[in-house]
């Protein structure tokens, strides 16, 4: 395997930290790494048919980056050779794996082109990468325009056969793929899929009510590694002073995240007692929230840590993690929040309810009760022993039902449907 630096496109780079610039990985000097030709692993030789996968997804901050990634990492670690091909080097993609190839999306530049047209480079991309590589399957993950650029690519490399799986996620259905411009492209590329998959019950049948999605649809949850995210001991890095308790959110701070109700609940909350929210992500409602924290009097007590990709150390030092979105088809990050032993105070709205059990491993309420949210995140700062009860169980449930092996079992079998 090739293990360049980020550069011109057209050629399978190792995805692991060596295939980055010292300016996107933390700590880097800014040097590429020298090139090197690739090793197969030892144990590939007694693989007779090793498969082969393209995946497609956003590369930022986001739960279907972070899922196609994660998927990807299991496949590779089965003996896949997995081939990331999307605009940017998925931010998840941190560590070493033999069998992780990425490959960059690089639009044409030219006078005639008001916008670069990137939805064709993808699918130049996709057939140049099953022809030069072997692809058997491509995963897409988010229906819009992914799915559109799959069915392109497959029709181009007729008469090889070309399987294709997507993924919906969200607001490729509940938000883009309503939009009067793009519903008829975004129905007949989930229709012309081989195989679709939602990563919930709730947005299943919402790109069936929707969109008319009428091909079957397989529901495979979001998964967490639980031994990735685990509870740890507060002795080590700190948010907050010892008796300081934390209250978290993470998130693309986009409208759907209901960012002024997450600083308006701990505003509330820090009237009756020591705490600090700590707000995780960027996007387009940060500027407002950083003001709304001024507004309020509690600019002191917030921080805005940005982008991270180290959720796994982050999350554990959180007491009670706080998703009040008004759009939520899973809530990947609530999981991982579960799965460290962090009570979840969410939104009854979307999948979250097939996440977080009310009363049990967190507290759902309506979106816009702003004095329901304040109740429960007091009453779980406030009792200690509820709040490791509940954290307990919401271990235990992360563990039982959305463990990461068993969902790229699921994966699997969908894929070997297509056969």
């Amino acid at each position: 395997m090739s293990t360049a630096k980020r550069g011109s496109a057209g050629t399978g780079r190792n995805a692991g930290p060596a295939g980055r610039t010292g300016s996107a990985a933390k700590g880097g000097t800014g040097a590429p790494r020298p090139a090197a030709k690739h090793v197969a692993a030892p144990h590939a030789a007694r693989v007779q048919h090793r498969r082969k996968i393209g995946i497609t997804c956003y590369s930022h901050f986001g739960g279907s980056g972070v899922v196609a990634t994660e998927l990807g990492l299991g496949l590779a670690r089965r003996g896949w050779d997995v081939h990331f091909i999307a605009h940017q080097l998925p931010f998840r993609l941190r560590r070493f794996e033999s069998s992780i190839f990425y490959h960059e999306v690089t639009p044409v530049t030219y006078p005639v082109f008001e916008q670069p047209p990137n939805n064709l480079a993808l699918a130049a991309k996709m057939v140049e990468v099953v022809e030069n590589h072997g692809i058997d399957l491509l995963h897409v993950h988010y229906a819009m325009p992914f799915a559109a650029s799959a069915y392109l690519a497959r029709q181009l490399v007729l008469p090889r056969q070309l399987g294709v799986v997507t993924t919906l996620h969200g607001t490729d259905i509940t938000v883009l793929g309503v939009e009067p411009a793009y519903f008829r492209v975004t129905q007949f590329s989930i229709q012309s899929s081989d195989r679709v998959t939602a990563v919930s019950r709730f947005l299943a049948e919402a790109a069936r009510r929707n969109l008319g999605i009428t091909k079957p649809i397989d529901v495979v949850y979001n998964f967490v590694d639980a031994d990735v995210f685990v509870p740890r001991s507060r002795t080590g890095l700190r948010l907050a002073p010892p008796e300081t308790r934390v209250l978290m959110h993470a998130s693309n701070f986009r409208p759907v995240k209901n960012i002024p109700t997450v600083v308006q609940v701990f505003a509330e909350v820090r009237k009756h007692l020591a705490a600090k929210l700590v707000m995780i992500g960027d996007g387009p409602e940060k500027p407002g929230a950083e003001q709304l924290a001024r507004k309020l009097g509690v600019e002191r007590d917030v921080l805005f840590l940005g982008n991270q990709d180290c959720m796994e150390e982050l999350l554990p030092l959180a007491d009670v993690f706080l998703l009040p979105s008004s759009s939520e088809s899973f809530g990947l990050v609530a999981l991982e929040a579960m799965s460290a032993e962090v009570p979840v105070v969410a939104s009854d709205i979307g999948g979250l309810p097939e996440v977080v059990e009310h009363g049990v491993t967190g507290f759902l309420h309506d979106t816009a009760d702003v004095p329901g949210f304040v109740g429960s995140v007091l009453r779980l700062l406030t009792d200690e022993k509820l709040r490791r009860a509940m954290g307990r169980r919401a271990r235990r449930v992360a563990r039982a039902r959305f463990d990461v092996d068993d969902m790229v079992d699921r994966y699997i079998q969908v894929y070997d449907s297509i056969r």
